[in-house]
Order: structure tokens, then C-alpha cells, then sequence
């Protein structure tokens, strides 16, 4: 039996390292696990033309939508033949957000999928309305604490990167704001600009344009740099939240056990792919900068990003339905 297995393996390490030595003959499919036309949806169409001219065999974009946080997608993906023809684009709602949430998930982010590379980030803002009499992080923390609890602040839904950044704003500033539910960031936005709520975490690629026609007031941006679309807009960092780093991340990710031979080849032609002109303004047009990575990075920030949310869930009482 021990004998079998051993001969069992040895043949499988036998089969992938040939496939990986003459990888891809044959079609690649990039599962979306969200609907087409959404962030993670453009960004898996944006890089497969290149990545099919590059690897010298057509990228399809299937999307796979459905399930909690993308997990049909995300399923189909982790069960898939560690061969390199079945990948996926993720973000953070998949990578992290959603299993620092949902405890039963078919799968382990960490255990059952293998980092590719980091595609791009989504800084976050946090936008005010413009009535509200703050125009920096410390006023709002000082707004947010005179009205004990009751600002009311817009909530993308429960478990979405807006509501957990906006949990930990109020965890790491000791403040309480009022969370009022929304079915996504843009009706949050919508009721915002309306002066119906006053506060909002949301991504700078749907901000932005109320944010130049004042319609909105943008506070601080969440990442640990400032954005390249509001480079004189401080970070939560510089306005005396020290250390705070949250944004909206894309990346490949691959079976656990595809070869590593294959993860590096399509780690440097996401590489190349995103060194192109045309690709990089189309993530600018998007809000989002490119930033690419090793595996080993980006499997580092899953693991960390994870934990980080974990703590954010507990911490915060957050509980799904």
C-alpha cells in the first residue's frame, strides 16, 4: 500500500513537471468569481489580452459569480488540477475579507490556493459630507465623539472591504459612528453626497469625481501611501493613526501544487504585462495603481491581511447571518 502511493506520487511529480516544462499548450481559463462589468471583472479582462500574446495561448475570462464572498468561483478554482489552465483573479473580499468573516467556507485562502502575483490597488478614501464641520482626521474624531455614537456613517454591506476599513478606523481612533447598511458602496455614496449620512469609506475609483466637484469632502486616504489620483490628500498614517494600511488588493491565484515553474512563468508575464502603457492608464482610468509582485509577497500579504481582519471581526462583534 505505502509502496503504491510512494509509486503514485512519484508518477504525479513526473506528469506536472513535464506539463510544466512545456506550459501552456493549451487554453488558459482566469475564473472571475463575481459578475461581469464589477473591479475584479475589468482587471482580469485588462490583462488577459496581454497575458495570451505573452504565453502564446488564449487567456478565456470565465466569470463564476455566486456564493458567499465569491466562493463558487473561488471553490472551482481550489478543486481545479494544480496544472496552470485553471486560475483566477481575486481581490481582497476574496483573498481575505471574506474568510476573516466567514468561518465555513469550502476552502482554505491560505492552504488550498497558491499566490501568483499582486495585479493592483484600490486605495481607500474616507469621504465626509461637506456640511459636517471637519476637514481633517482629527476633527472628524473629535465630530465623530461629541455626537456619541451617532454620525452616521455608510455601510457597503456587512463583511465588504468599506465596512471592515471603516471598523478599524473606528477601532484604532477609539471612536463609535452609526453604520447604516447599504446593498453597495455606490448607494452609500449616493445618500452621502444627498447629506442623508455623513461619513464614508469608499474605493477612490468611484469617489474621485465627486471628491474634485466638492460634492465631497475627502479626509485622509487609508493606504500606507497617498494615492496617485489625490497626491495632496494625507494618509490616515500622516493624521495621527500611525501604522493604518487598508486597501482594495488584486492578485492571481492558482491551485495549491502547481508547479512552481509555472507560478513564475506567469508571475513574469503578469509582470511584463503590467509594464505596458496601455495597461497601466487603464488601471489609472480605474482608480487603481499598479503594483505587481513576487508570489512569495503576495502570499505574504494574504496571510497577513488575514490576520489583520480576523482580529477586526472579533474585535468588533461583527456577526453574518
Amino acid at each position: 500500500m505505502v509502496r503504491t502511493c510512494i509509486i503514485g506520487a512519484a508518477l504525479l511529480s513526473l506528469i506536472t513537471g513535464a506539463a510544466a516544462q512545456s506550459y501552456p499548450t493549451k487554453p488558459v481559463r482566469i475564473l472571475v468569481p463575481f459578475a461581469p462589468g464589477g473591479n475584479v471583472d475589468i482587471t482580469a479582462r485588462t490583462i488577459a489580452p496581454g497575458l495570451s500574446e505573452l504565453l502564446g495561448q488564449q487567456m478565456l475570462v470565465e466569470n463564476r459569480a455566486g456564493g458567499t464572498g465569491g466562493s463558487i468561483g473561488t471553490t472551482a478554482v481550489a478543486r481545479a488540477a494544480p496544472d496552470g489552465y485553471t486560475i483566477m483573479v481575486a481581490s481582497s473580499s476574496v483573498m481575505t475579507n471574506g474568510p476573516a468573516l466567514y468561518t465555513n467556507l469550502p476552502y482554505d485562502i491560505v492552504r488550498d490556493l497558491a499566490p501568483v502575483g499582486r495585479i493592483a490597488v484600490v486605495p481607500l478614501a474616507l469621504v465626509v459630507h461637506p456640511s459636517l464641520p471637519a476637514r481633517t482626521t482629527r476633527e472628524l474624531i473629535a465630530v465623530a465623539k461629541a455626537q456619541g455614537g451617532n454620525l452616521l456613517m455608510g455601510n457597503a454591506g456587512v463583511g465588504t472591504t468599506n465596512h471592515l476599513i471603516a471598523e478599524l478606523f473606528m477601532i484604532r481612533t477609539g471612536t463609535r459612528m452609526n453604520l447604516i447598511p447599504y446593498k453597495g458602496s455606490g448607494a452609500a455614496l449616493i445618500d452621502l453626497v444627498a447629506g442623508h449620512i455623513f461619513a464614508h469609506v469608499d474605493q477612490i475609483s468611484s469617489s474621485l469625481p465627486f471628491i474634485k466637484s466638492q460634492r465631497i469632502r475627502a479626509i485622509a486616504v487609508t493606504t500606507a501611501k497617498r494615492a496617485a489620483a489625490l497626491p495632496d490628500l494625507p494618509t490616515l498614517a500622516e493624521s495621527g493613526v500611525p501604522g493604518f494600511d487598508a486597501s482594495t488588493v488584486t492578485g492571481i491565484l492558482a491551485p495549491a501544487a502547481t508547479p512552481s515553474t509555472v507560478i513564475a512563468q506567469l508571475n513574469t508575464a503578469l509582470h511584463k504585462v503590467l509594464a505596458t502603457p496601455a495597461v497601466r492608464e487603464r488601471f489609472t482610468t480605474l482608480g487603481a495603481e499598479v503594483q505587481p509582485s513576487s508570489s512569495e509577497e503576495l502570499g505574504k500579504f494574504i496571510r497577513d491581511d488575514l490576520a489583520q481582519w480576523v482580529k477586526v471581526v472579533k474585535q468588533a462583534g461583527i456577526k453574518v447571518r
